[in-house]
């Protein structure tokens, strides 16, 4: 790449999780001859899970940064060029959509593929960090598995936390709920789903002061904030459901987005409000959220593109 080439590309994908790359191999195979910017972390959310048992394909189960791998190899197979970058800015005011990466290297475009993701929020904890893959983990379907019959805790409130702490009763001996508020904002049928299960005790009006273990997590200091009270749990596994932030800041001046960050798509579709840029993956999903409605929305914006393409008559 280099700041004066003035060639524009017909396809540019930004971002390289199971969408970005789905959308690289149905972009190539219609010889959009698509520029994939892969972020600062290639393969997305999917490089820091271990054991991958839901996509279709892999009977046996994959690990989620060798499924990756196959992804990215299929992506090239068909000729995608897969360049490691940040894409910092963009300008979408014209019918060529400019893309800088890494601040010097100026892109241009006639479609663009936005497939940046998201990323979990956390608790901004130095033992959260620190402890990060060795029993903290914000994806309780992703690593529950590894904490069957031990007992963990989980915090969060909404429908994800409750969800995913129902999930963690099924394979773990004891699961604690840390909920910051005297009440869940979980829908009705999720609290009730987590109060009828017996192995979930709910804390309330609680927050986590800092969990406990030099290489692996061995507890939690949890406070009540009502009361004063602190409490150390005795945990393997600390679990964090407290939302996603959509990674579409750069975004905001040029693309519709809703209340939360996420781009917002014509329903049915992967368009964005912008004409030749389109939305796929968890940058415009906030509900489904997994690899394989990804890599489908990926799909959607490879065909999105390729038709808008022919309808503005650049082969």
């Amino acid at each position: 790449m280099s700041t004066n080439d003035s060639s524009i590309l017909k396809c540019l994908i930004i971002g390289s999780g199971p969408a970005g790359y789905t959308a690289a191999i149905y972009s190539a195979r219609a010889a959009l001859k698509p520029v994939m910017v892969t972020g600062m972390q290639p393969g997305g959310q999917l490089t820091i899970t271990t054991e991958v048992e839901n996509y279709p394909g892999y009977p046996n189960g994959t690990q989620g940064p060798e499924m990756m791998e196959d992804f990215k190899k299929q992506a090239e197979r068909f000729g995608t060029d897969i360049r490691f970058g940040y894409v910092n800015k963009v300008d979408f005011s014209g019918p060529v959509h400019k893309v800088w990466v890494d601040e010097t290297t100026l892109i241009q475009a006639h479609t663009v593929i936005i497939a940046t993701g998201a990323a979990a929020k956390w608790l901004g904890l130095s033992s959260e960090e620190r402890l990060n893959g060795f029993g903290v983990s914000a994806c309780a379907v992703c690593d529950g598995f590894f904490f069957k019959g031990q007992d963990v805790a989980i915090v969060g409130a909404g429908d994800t936390a409750a969800e995913e702490a129902t999930y963690l009763a099924k394979l773990c001996n004891k699961v604690y709920m840390i909920v910051r508020k005297d009440e869940m904002r979980a829908s009705k049928a999720m609290q009730e789903r987590v109060k009828s299960t017996p192995n979930i005790e709910i804390l309330y009006n609680s927050e986590t002061l800092e969990i406990v273990g030099e290489k692996t997590v061995d507890g939690a200091k949890v406070k009540n904030n009502k009361t004063g009270e602190t409490r150390d749990l005795k945990i393997s596994g600390f679990f964090v459901a407290i939302g996603h932030v959509p990674n579409t800041a750069i975004f905001k001046d040029w693309l519709d987005l809703d209340e939360t960050g996420y781009i917002k798509t014509i329903p049915g579709t992967s368009k964005t409000n912008v004409k030749g840029v389109f939305a796929v993956g968890d940058a415009q999903d906030k509900i489904y959220r997994q690899a394989v409605t990804a890599a489908g929305s990926g799909c959607m914006g490879a065909l999105d593109a390729e038709r808008y393409l022919a309808d503005v008559g650049i082969h």
